[in-house]
């Protein structure tokens, strides 16, 4: 979530060539390995209540990438990234795991564990110290967020004739629990449901003037396809960082009575979000400041399209809504400290807010809600190479 970072650098500089903050362990006969890591010291304080929870959320990541050169005009490249959690209900994930070639202006084909094709919009506004990145979700956006069994084609620089014009299109097939199956496939189908997936992303630097500009569109496969699309814009120019978001999505919602796992229903989940952020770099003698604001809501587009009969308590139609505030000091490339602080603006009647979508007696089968009313906040340091 940290504009900074590796984990947002990496993949461009993958694709590119170069890797200017990694460890360069092999370099020989047109072949290269770097690695890369960090060490993610962190801490939330907040209400024991919270489902984020309190305490604890220490992390480190370990990566890979390598390339070699096939002919002059042809590259290999391949990324590999892990990370580990040591917080209470520590889990532990492959990030990233694809390979590919680079055509140079005939653009690049990769396939493997990847971002979302829609990644490249919603990072615009995944910049914040910690929080943010709620568009990154693949249970409300389909290809927003890491995604097993992805095929993507990108293009930089529009086959060399325009500068800074960038597309990307993107397929998926798999029934991961992470990616798209959550759009598809449900625990009640009747067999002609996919978990197929595609979407395309086009966004411009516009010209050098620190402008970018970007749109998006996604949908699953089946009868009861998800859809989601998006428009981004930012500015990043003479230490002033501005980024706004819109995306909307729609998908089909499955649920149940939780004892006895009859009266099955389906609704339209129709959900649209906004995300702003403003970050300003303040350098100094040793190192730079980069305070943030940001204001961040997803909602449901309407509460009684996913609410049962009789259920009186779905008043609000926010999943999240709050402001942030942060700031994130920089000592050099390498160590960097955090405080971030997330204003949360949901009412315990929002649907955001309750454990369950359809309410205590009935089962969802996307875990999308987290229920969370209190401030929370985050304090960490970053150790990275």
């Amino acid at each position: 979530m940290k504009r900074n970072l590796l984990a947002i650098a990496i993949p461009a500089l993958l694709i590119a060539g170069t890797a200017n903050a990694s460890i360069e362990v092999w370099n020989k006969d047109s072949n290269k390995v770097d690695f890369y890591g960090r060490v993610y010291a962190l801490n939330y304080i907040t209400d024991r209540e919270n489902q984020t929870g309190e305490g604890d959320k220490t992390t480190a990541r370990l990566g890979m990438s390598g390339q070699t050169q096939i002919t002059d005009s042809v590259t290999g490249y391949g990324r590999w990234e892990y990370e580990a959690e040591t917080g209470d209900n520590a889990d532990n994930e492959t990030r990233y795991a694809f390979a590919g070639l680079n055509f140079g202006d005939f653009g690049s084909f990769d396939y493997g564990r990847n971002d979302g094709v829609l990644k490249t919009l919603t990072s615009y506004t995944d910049v914040l110290p910690e929080f943010g990145g709620d568009a990154s979700d693949n249970d409300l956006y389909a290809l927003t967020a890491r995604t097993k069994a992805v095929a993507t084609y990108r293009n930089s620089d529009f086959f060399g004739l325009v500068n800074g014009l960038r597309f990307a299109v993107q397929y998926a097939d798999n029934g991961d629990n992470s990616s798209t199956q959550h759009f598809s496939k449900y625990e009640h189908n009747d067999g002609h449901d996919s978990a197929e997936a595609w979407g395309t992303v086009v966004d411009w630097d516009v010209f050098d003037t620190g402008l970018s500009i970007g749109a998006g569109y996604a949908q699953t496969g089946g009868h009861k396809d998800a859809k989601a699309w998006s428009a981004g814009i930012k500015y990043d120019n003479n230490n002033l960082y501005l980024a706004a978001l819109y995306i909307q999505g729609k998908q089909k919602y499955g649920w149940e009575h939780a004892s006895t796992l009859t009266n099955h229903k389906d609704a339209d989940l129709k959900t649209k979000g906004y995300e702003l952020v403003a970050q300003y770099g303040i350098d100094f003698e040793i190192g730079r400041l980069t305070p943030s604001v940001a204001y961040i809501q997803h909602r449901v587009q309407d509460a009684s399209s996913v609410s049962r009969s009789g259920d009186s308590g779905l008043k609000g139609n926010d999943l999240v809504k709050y402001v942030d505030v942060g700031l994130t000091y920089d000592f050099n490339k390498n160590l960097q400290a955090i405080l971030d602080y997330k204003i949360n603006l949901l009412d315990k009647d929002d649907i955001g807010a309750r454990r369950s979508l359809y309410g205590d007696n009935y089962k969802d089968h996307h875990s999308i809600i987290n229920a969370n009313t209190k401030d929370t906040v985050a304090l960490g340091l970053i150790y990275q190479f």
